[in-house]
């Protein structure tokens, strides 16, 4: 079924389901990926060694991404008033 082509397209919307499915991919690949070939070279203890760093490393960067969506959200709802 062709589109029609006169209708405009969200780039917007698109960029950041394209960025989310990214930031999805490199997760995977990072936690189960990397710990799980720790786990198959290394063994369970190193394995959930490789589990626990992972996470303490990645806390920071959901800590930004979610004081950034936090703020946004401020924005938006202040915006809409």
């Amino acid at each position: 079924m062709p589109q029609d082509p006169h209708r405009e397209r969200d780039l917007r919307a698109y960029a950041r389901t394209t960025q989310f499915r990214l930031l999805l991919g490199a997760l995977f690949i990072i936690v189960v990926v990397g710990n799980g070939l720790v786990l198959l070279i290394y063994g369970s203890e190193a394995g959930r060694s490789a589990l626990l760093c992972t996470g303490i490393g990645l806390l920071p960067t959901l800590l930004i991404i979610g004081s950034l969506w936090l703020m946004g959200w401020i924005v938006r709802r202040e915006r809409s008033d």
